[in-house]
């Protein structure tokens, strides 16, 4: 005997639906967060990680600037951006590892000279006070009372 359309089609949505329902259950509750893959990988690559995540965050920064200029313009999208073709002849290769890493050296350096000003300036700060103490103590620079 026959079953009615309606029954194969609510036996198609059923059986599509739960194909769907639990591919998204799997996804859902087999993929690992970004913390758990951080905490497997070993200790090598974990503090690599670490040190390039600004260089990540400086791409994602890039990136979007070039974004936003392409969108601002009426050209077509492949004459607007700064990214150019590596197969063009006049190509410049940027590199942004380069330039991170420089800045980043640019940073340490200006933290160092600060750190030293610092202790510059509380030695400088120290000898003054020993300096008024002997004088007070010599009464003037003489040695006179």
């Amino acid at each position: 005997m026959e079953r009615p359309l309606w029954f194969r089609w609510a036996r198609v949505w059923a059986v599509g639906f739960s194909i769907v329902g639990t591919g998204v259950l799997l996804f859902k509750y087999t993929t690992p967060t970004e913390e758990e893959l951080i905490a497997r990988l070993s200790p090598e690559l974990r503090a690599q990680y670490e040190r390039e995540k600004g260089l990540r965050r400086k791409e994602q920064e890039e990136l979007m600037k070039i974004v936003q200029q392409t969108a601002a313009s009426n050209d077509p999208i492949w004459k607007t951006g700064s990214i150019q073709s590596p197969w063009d002849r006049n190509y410049e290769k940027v590199n942004l590892k380069e330039k991170y890493e420089r800045e980043l050296a640019q940073k340490e350096q200006m933290d160092e000279i600060e750190r030293v000003r610092l202790e510059l300036e509380t030695a400088q700060a120290k000898t003054r006070e020993r300096t008024d103490e002997e004088l007070k103590k010599k009464g003037s620079w003489l040695g006179w009372r």
